[in-house]
């Protein structure tokens, strides 16, 4: 049996995390989270300071999950085709399962970037040492050459966009909430086909 300071700790990160998901970090309030939880704000308050304390726990928590298995795909025998697929696929499960995340990656990024980048520099993710990996399947005929730090990117701001530009994403393309999801369903294949696409001789 786990002990009980682990356990409230653990409740309160998944009730922030839902009411993040529902209300975004600026709407979320610390009060309901603390009613999400089942505790009282001030036993909330001993465990997390602040919101922003909190919001950065919940994002370690999922920082914990995602960047190992980044780093488990770069570190595997797949192809380069088959590992861009599945970057996208796990960048995009994280995002769906956390739809507040890029927000406050891009946020943090602007004010204090240094918590998100020991991630980084702690797992050591480098997605340039798929470079080698590039130059022999190009030099193979298998694909055409190409530098990770562009189409890396490129990935990452094609999942990325839908979620922090939802509104006018909603708006330009005349989407209720049922067809928003829709689209993001259908964003997988999309962006997948366009980054092999990209790549392909």
């Amino acid at each position: 049996m786990k002990p009980k300071e682990e356990t409230t700790e653990a409740q309160i990160l998944n009730a922030a995390r839902s009411v993040f998901i529902a209300k975004g970090l600026e709407c979320a309030r610390m009060q309901e989270i603390a009613d999400t939880a089942g505790i009282n704000k001030a036993l909330l308050h001993y465990y997390f300071r602040s919101k922003d304390k909190l919001f950065e726990a919940v994002f370690n928590d999922i920082a914990s999950n995602l960047f190992p298995a980044m780093q488990q795909l770069l570190d595997s025998e797949l192809g380069i085709k088959e590992k861009l697929t599945f970057f996208v696929k796990i960048y995009l499960k994280t995002l769906h399962e956390n739809p507040f995340l890029p927000a406050f990656v891009i946020n943090t990024l602007y004010s204090n970037p240094e918590p998100f980048l020991r991630h980084f520099k702690d797992i050591g993710l480098n997605p340039m040492l798929l470079q080698d990996q590039i130059d022999d399947e190009a030099a193979r005929g298998l694909i055409r050459p190409f530098k990770p730090q562009h189409v890396i990117v490129n990935i990452v701001a094609m999942c990325i966009l839908p979620f922090v530009a939802r509104p006018i994403v909603q708006t330009i393309f005349t989407m209720d909430d049922e067809a928003y999801s829709l689209y993001l369903q259908q964003r997988e294949n999309e962006i997948i086909g366009f980054v092999l696409n990209s790549i392909s001789l």
